[in-house]
């Protein structure tokens, strides 16, 4: 077996792609909100952070399990 054949086959440990899907999600979501509200289409709040944050995750997790 080749090392790409084991990188390609491995799935991680769980708490990185969490932690890393988490960081992810957060700053997607913190670039989509910013944008939206510089076109004055919503305004930035904490709560709206957060639930994007989290769908972005679930989503994320759904789509690749």
């Amino acid at each position: 077996m080749s090392v790409s054949e084991g990188v390609s086959s491995s799935k991680g440990d769980p708490r990185v792609l969490f932690v890393l899907n988490a960081v992810l999600s957060a700053a997607f979501a913190s670039i989509v909100l910013s944008l939206l509200e510089f076109a004055d289409l919503v305004s930035f709040t904490w709560l709206r952070f957060a639930v994007l944050t989290i769908l972005l995750m679930v989503v994320t997790y759904v789509v690749t399990h």
